[in-house]
């Protein structure tokens, strides 16, 4: 059929084949602007594509890619995230780090406690419960023993002894008590008649006294610690001393310094004391500041360092010094308790309060201490209460 003059001239474009699928460009948009050419009209102003971040590759410019620059956060919490990790970690570390060093601590403590285990009162003893759990009669001995550095010449070291105090204490289960028993109280000991209680120790040691206690008193004993004097001073030392208040104090210990033994010389108020001036405190019976003073009055001072060590134990520098105060607190005492009974014995007296110590017995003429039938029974029951 031919074609028509008036017939316009039509031109078919094909275009180039895509290699890898669309681009960018393609679709309704591309062919309009394509039609416009054709036609030669101006094509229509571009839309406003919606804002692509720009990218961006070691910092080049015109070209490669470009990532999106990361904006720092803005507000009163900016920063804080990072911080709180960064503190919250340092936490965590600081924490482990104090639980070893406690578990350090108590594993040295056991070690040391069952090394000197040597008390031989265990067959006068009444067995208990557990020391942290179970209510227990605690008895603690120190005797008058010479040690070095407190002996005057010629003494005997270590030699025949009596106790210089006797103290007894109920803890466990919950339990707080602790009642002295003056050394010059008249009693009757197993064997040997009536005589001051602190000679049952000269005779027959710790388990002599033992029975004759609980004959006295007609209450069970299940456990003793005997002060040991040679390693005392060094206990309190690792503590790094300890604080007592006291009045004006000027005692002469087995003779002075003088003599080869020790003098202490204390004014009245806080008194910040090393291990030898700890110990003889503790021993000092004759005061020339205060002449009339008695066998109840050093043994409610005895009572006052008991608790300045108790206090010094709960400090956080006995903390930094864990395993030094760990090793040598068994060494300062003898007992017939192991490491775990021994360990079960210091945490109740130190989560069981600071009771008041109850002095039993009043000084007679004859400068002895005695107590009623009465006097006795009150304070036992006091006692077993807690």
């Amino acid at each position: 059929m031919p074609r028509s003059e008036e017939e316009p001239d039509y031109k078919v474009y094909r275009s180039r084949p895509k290699v890898f699928g669309r681009r960018d460009g393609d679709g309704p948009g591309r062919v309009n602007e394509g039609l416009q050419e054709l036609r030669g009209e101006a094509p229509d102003a571009p839309r406003s594509p919606r804002a692509k971040p720009e990218y961006s590759v070691h910092g080049k410019r015109g070209g490669g890619l470009r990532l999106p620059r990361l904006r720092r956060p803005r507000g009163p919490g900016a920063g804080s995230l990072v911080a709180g990790l960064t503190v919250g970690r340092v936490v965590k570390w600081l924490l482990l780090a104090a639980v070893g060093w406690l578990v350090l601590s108590i594993l040295v403590f056991l070690v040391s406690a069952q090394i000197h285990q040597t008390s031989k009162a265990d067959d006068s003893l009444t067995p208990a419960g557990f020391t942290l759990t179970s209510p227990q009669t605690i008895l603690v001995l120190g005797s008058d023993a010479r040690v070095k550095g407190l002996a005057e010449p010629g003494a005997q070291i270590g030699g025949p002894s009596r106790s210089d105090s006797i103290l007894l204490i109920r803890t466990g289960g919950g339990r707080s008590a602790r009642m002295s028993i003056p050394r010059d109280t008249v009693v009757d000991i197993p064997g040997h008649g009536r005589a001051k209680v602190n000679a049952a120790y000269a005779y027959g040691g710790a388990k002599l006294t033992v029975a004759t206690l609980q004959q006295y008193l007609g209450i069970p004993i299940n456990h003793v610690v005997e002060v040991n004097f040679d390693n005392f001073p060094s206990f309190v030392d690792s503590l790094g001393g300890v604080t007592v208040n006291t009045g004006c104090v000027v005692s002469d210990i087995n003779g002075g310094r003088k003599n080869g033994g020790f003098s202490l010389r204390l004014k009245a108020g806080a008194n910040h004391l090393d291990g030898l001036q700890a110990l003889a405190l503790a021993r000092t019976r004759k005061n020339k500041c205060k002449p009339s003073e008695n066998d109840l009055t050093r043994a409610r001072r005895q009572q006052k360092i008991m608790s300045a060590l108790k206090h010094r134990l709960l400090s956080p520098t006995t903390f930094i010094r864990g395993p030094l105060v760990a090793w040598s607190a068994p060494k300062a005492i003898r007992s017939d308790m192991g490491g775990p009974s021994l360990l079960g014995l210091f945490a109740a007296i130190q989560t069981s309060g600071d009771p008041k110590t109850r002095v039993l017995g009043r000084v007679q003429p004859d400068g002895g201490v005695a107590a009623s039938d009465a006097e006795k029974r009150a304070a036992v029951a006091a006692f077993l209460r807690g």
